[in-house]
């Protein structure tokens, strides 16, 4: 038999528990519905290597998030590598773009890259190595990349070039400028992002682009951007060598970029 106290006790204890038992079901509910409001993590990224015109290309595969609208190339500067368009190929994959920063093989051949980056989209249109044929490819170089991809966008399947802040050179043995002889020939069309002159961007070399690409859409200059603003991420290497990064010019830089996936990848 139990005493007074004890049935006291029992009393106490028995909406004790009812109340621990609903503030633990009301906080497993509050955490499922934090759990599906919470943004999904991006897929992640993947390291591939490719054999693409006889050389060894190391390469990050950035998944497209949704369905997926096509593909962009992102080719990094001279002395620079993939991991520096890194923030720009998350945002373009973020936008339903499959995306994908290569280190470019050849140092200082413009035109040995090119080829690497030509055979890099018939990769992509002919499926496999990256899932389903992918028609509608995008270029995006930064600096010297600017020309190497400049120098690709003539291949069948890329709808778009962009240039960031991109370099142009006369070669040894030739009188006209790359860049400039390949930009008056090319009929994709493109979106130029610069800085203003600097040592770093060889004095706005690649300026002219601008009245010589005969399919322009928008060349925009930022205004006080550094060579660094249009990387992303940048470093204290850039830094120290071409001037300080801007979050706001390299906002401008990104949405530059978001406005010609809109552009081309409909």
């Amino acid at each position: 038999m139990r005493t007074p106290i004890q049935t006291l006790i029992q009393t106490l204890i028995r909406p004790a528990r009812h109340v621990c038992r609903s503030l633990a079901l009301a906080a497993a509910a509050i955490a499922a519905m934090a759990a599906a409001a919470a943004p999904a993590a991006p897929p992640p990224v993947r390291t591939q290597v490719l054999a693409l015109d006889g050389h060894r290309v190391t390469l990050d595969v950035y998944p497209a998030a949704g369905p997926l609208r096509g593909a962009v190339i992102l080719s990094h500067g001279f002395t620079r590598s993939r991991r520096t368009l890194a923030g720009h190929a998350q945002a373009l994959a973020d936008a339903g773009v499959l995306a994908l920063t290569p280190d470019l093989p050849c140092t200082f051949d413009f035109r040995c890259n090119a080829r690497a980056l030509a055979a890099l989209v018939g990769s992509l249109r002919a499926g496999g190595s990256f899932g389903d044929p992918i028609e509608k490819v995008m270029l995006v170089g930064f600096s010297a990349g600017g020309l190497s991809s400049l120098l690709a966008a003539d291949t069948p399947g890329v709808v778009g070039y962009v240039g960031l802040d991109p370099f142009d050179r006369t070669m040894h043995g030739e009188t006209e400028r790359l860049g400039l002889t390949a930009a008056s020939r090319l009929r994709t069309e493109a979106l130029l992002l610069r800085a203003p002159p600097s040592r770093c961007n060889a004095e706005a070399v690649a300026a002219p682009w601008g009245t010589t690409l005969p399919a322009i859409w928008r060349d925009e200059l930022i205004a006080g951007a550094s060579h660094c603003d249009f990387e992303s991420p940048s470093d204290w290497m850039c830094r120290l060598a071409c001037g300080d990064t801007d979050p706001v010019r390299q906002q401008q830089v990104r949405q530059g970029l978001l406005d010609a996936a809109s552009r081309w990848m409909r």
